[in-house]
């Protein structure tokens, strides 16, 4: 198993993600250029919209064409969504004073209940604490 990085990049144009279409919730077909991709491989992928969001997807079976010369297809699967959402909010730590704006995904069929979730533990991955109903920076956590 092999990972490979298509996000969306100016420093690896010989790995160039063509298209990533979502065939039913949890399985997606992709379409690059470059990379020699296997079954097994895991692909990271920029969400359409995003500008720091990525998705891991494990290949399932692949298909090299041939013309043109190293283009590939393959059917991934992946995060269920039955309807992307990407959202941008900004939080500022309660102690410090530092704000940040950031981005997470939430699957919009579920409603305006899964914001605040998905927005939580996009802050975590990025390092954030929580306090109550406040917020800590990385700083102030440490």
């Amino acid at each position: 198993m092999v990972e490979h990085d298509f996000r969306y990049s100016l420093l690896t144009p010989q790995h160039t993600l063509i298209e990533c279409k979502a065939l039913s919730p949890g399985r997606y077909q992709v379409t690059g250029n470059g990379g020699a991709i296997r079954a097994d491989d895991v692909l990271l992928v920029t969400l359409k919209g995003s500008q720091t969001l990525s998705m891991r997807l494990t290949v399932e079976k692949v298909r090299h064409l041939i013309n043109p010369i190293g283009q590939w297809t393959a059917v991934a699967r992946g995060p269920v969504f039955k309807e992307l959402a990407i959202h941008r909010w900004d939080v500022t730590c309660d102690q410090c004073g530092k704000a940040m704006n950031f981005e997470f995904a939430v699957d919009a069929s579920l409603g305006e209940a899964a914001l605040q979730p998905a927005a939580s533990a996009r802050i975590a991955e990025l390092g954030w604490g929580a306090k109550g109903d406040g917020h800590r920076c990385p700083a102030c956590v440490a």
